[in-house]
């Protein structure tokens, strides 16, 4: 079984602020830092982190080499990330004393996949395997149609959310992956149980996981609902937070462990993320998490 990401790729450009900048307000930075990051990039890291063979698919600008070459080395498979037309995506984020961020994106060359493309990688994976979405490419309804088609499991982190992802066909997903803005916003509700109960009525046959920041997390499928707790760490920089959060979730259910395994190992992965700076940079390895001492927290 195999994991192919069909995701974004941004060169990121972190400033760390006293707090957010305000309307009219200019304000120095303590540190300015370039890397890697993209919620395609980020996940896809995370996974080979966590264990799973998986495969990268996108494109990149000029500018982006880097970017290849950083995900080469984490163990993820690159043959499918190929070069786009003019600026790499790239997002400008703030980081603030909390380590909360804020990002502006621009999507560059990830919004440039084509039919063909989509139609090419596809074709080298099989009936089983998974292809993971996030909200950073194009065309998205059709690799969930053509996935589906060709009888792939897909999960789809609906980040970041808007308007569009409301006509996506999301009843074909396996695994809808949202935090409680994302779930809200395609929910109509704020209370993380009626986003869940709007979820699950409207899209059935959908497992829906549901992120709740330091409130953790819960789990929803036709058989079972499954609540697991944060833990409890001093964060530094949260960018990466969630991109940890999903790529060791699917390492451990395309293993076939329970779900609440699954969560645990996800959980424990993220807390541990989010007490380093950067985003790619901030991601432990598999090994690190199944022996940290927060497992035994949850």
């Amino acid at each position: 079984m195999r994991i192919v990401n069909l995701g974004s790729s941004n060169i990121d450009y972190v400033y760390q602020m006293e707090h957010f900048i305000r309307p009219g307000e200019t304000l120095g930075c303590a540190q300015l830092s370039i890397g890697s990051g993209g919620k395609g990039l980020n996940q896809s890291i995370a996974l080979a982190r966590a264990g799973a063979e998986v495969y990268h698919a996108g494109l990149i600008g000029r500018e982006g080499t880097f970017l290849r070459e950083k995900m080469a080395a984490a163990g993820v498979h690159v043959e499918f990330v190929r070069y786009g037309e003019g600026a790499n995506g790239h997002a400008i984020i703030q980081v603030d004393k909390t380590g909360q961020n804020c990002i502006i994106l621009y999507g560059g060359t990830n919004h440039q996949l084509t039919h063909a493309f989509v139609d090419e990688v596809l074709s080298h994976f099989a009936a089983g395997d998974i292809v993971v979405l996030q909200n950073e490419v194009n065309d998205i309804p059709y690799i969930i149609n053509a996935a589906h088609t060709k009888g792939l499991r897909i999960a789809f982190n609906a980040a970041p959310i808007g308007e569009e992802v409301l006509c996506y066909p999301i009843e074909k997903l396996d695994w809808l992956i949202v935090n409680e803005i994302e779930g809200g916003a395609l929910a109509g509700q704020t209370e993380p149980e009626k986003i869940l109960d709007v979820l699950h009525a409207r899209y059935p046959s959908v497992r829906v996981l549901l992120t709740l920041g330091t409130d953790g997390c819960v789990y929803c499928d036709q058989e079972q609902t499954v609540r697991v707790p944060a833990c409890r760490v001093t964060a530094v920089d949260t960018t990466a937070a969630g991109d940890t959060f999903i790529g060791f979730f699917l390492r451990g259910v395309a293993d076939g462990r329970p779900v609440k395994d699954a969560l645990r190992l996800a959980t424990v992965a993220s807390a541990i993320a989010v007490t380093r700076p950067g985003a790619a940079d901030s991601v432990p390895a598999y090994d690190e998490v199944a022996s940290s001492e927060l497992l035994s927290c949850l």
